[in-house]
């Protein structure tokens, strides 16, 4: 065995001993240098919306009435003293405008119990109310009929009821039984199944066929990231972005999954994503210049939302001809604007050129919103 000193020598000996952190021996000890954080690729820092959700919903259950009697020195027969039980908890949603995806709303919610009644008629106390935070602009359904629209911020509806709280024997005193031994317990909770739809509630809806260039131009303007490929359908779930302006005014922009033709009709990705669109208050149609005949998607897009809903495609507007740093897109430019009245803004998403033009358009595009909206007495959507 290796010899070791006394302890009062290690004491009395004047070598400084090396601080240790750890009281364990070195096997043991962790390595307490930080962790570092874990590389997560592209595609799993891609955040998109959830726009479905079943959620099933059951009120609290009641409390129990009480059952006792009142009993104290000399006073024999106080009688009955069972207090009424409280009432169970509702769960309600609530429109929050920080919310805006359904990602965070769970498949269950129950609201919280009433207590028991107690003795000297102390009545129980109500179950806590449960609360919901959606994204404004959420529609609730069920059995497919629409039982509420949360529009606004703090909008709330009650998805489920708490049931009452049951009867103390107290409340069954008459004249004809002085000593009533019944109490009754508390009603169940309301329970219900749900169907939550989101709309996004955006200000402009990025409105193209597959490979458009959408997700590259919403990159381009705001911190979105969307997934960019050079294969069609890239984008299955609709991006919020966000463009930041200098008077802190902010213009929310939605990148729509690609459309094609009979879209209205439930093909490609369907109907699925086409109430996204009816929602965002005006559109940007993307074309891509680089194809013949562009002038061609923009008459599809168009009928495609009018099949859908009547008067959408009249809302306020602006092309968007992407692509421009290509040649053939050049020539295309000039045979664009001779086919349709509205206005064109060429632009390249991937090499940034002519954004300002889109910019400041927006912006007027956006002004013009809300001038509208005040003037008509509605408080318009903010970000």
């Amino acid at each position: 065995p290796q010899w070791r000193p006394p302890r009062w020598c290690l004491l009395l000996s004047p070598v400084p001993q090396p601080a240790t952190f750890s009281t364990t021996c070195a096997r043991c000890s962790k390595n307490r240098r930080l962790r570092q954080k874990r590389v997560i690729s592209e595609r799993k820092l891609t955040r998109y919306f959830v726009d479905h959700r079943r959620v099933r919903v059951v009120g609290g259950q009641g409390g129990s009435g009480g059952h006792s009697f009142h009993s104290e020195p000399r006073k024999i027969f106080g009688g009955p003293d069972g207090g009424n039980g409280g009432d169970g908890g509702h769960v309600i949603l609530k429109a929050d405008q920080q919310t805006k995806s359904l990602s965070s709303v769970l498949p269950f919610y129950q609201g919280f119990h009433g207590e028991r009644g107690g003795r000297k008629n102390c009545y129980g106390a109500n179950g806590a109310c449960v609360y919901v935070k959606v994204p404004v602009g959420t529609l609730v359904k069920e059995d497919g009929e629409v039982v509420a629209d949360l529009t606004q911020h703090g909008e709330e509806y009650v998805a489920a009821y708490g049931g009452a709280g049951g009867k103390g024997n107290r409340f069954f005193l008459s004249n004809e039984n002085r000593a009533p031994t019944l109490f009754t317990p508390g009603e169940p909770g309301q329970e219900r199944v749900l169907h939550l739809e989101l709309k996004t509630a955006a200000h402009a809806g990025l409105v193209g066929f597959p490979n458009a260039g959408k997700s590259s131009l919403l990159r381009a303007i705001s911190r979105a990231k969307p997934a960019v490929a050079a294969y069609p359908f890239t984008t299955l779930n609709p991006h919020l972005g966000i463009v930041h302006y200098q008077d802190y005014e902010q213009v929310a922009v939605a990148d729509i999954p690609g459309l094609i033709k009979g879209a209205h009709q439930n093909r490609g990705l369907g109907v699925a994503f086409l109430r996204h669109i009816e929602r965002c208050s005006f559109l940007l149609y993307v074309l891509d210049l680089s194809v013949p005949q562009p002038w061609v998607q923009l008459q599809d897009l168009k009928y495609e939302l009018e099949q859908y809903k009547k008067g959408l495609s009249e809302r306020p507007c602006v092309v968007i001809g992407n692509k421009i740093d290509l040649a053939q897109s050049r020539i295309n430019l000039p045979l664009l604007k001779e086919q349709i009245d509205e206005r064109v803004i060429a632009l390249s998403a991937l090499t940034g050129d002519n954004l300002e033009e889109l910019f400041l358009h927006l912006r007027e595009l956006y002004d013009t919103y809300v001038k509208t909206e005040e003037s008509q007495g509605k408080s318009p959507v903010k970000w």
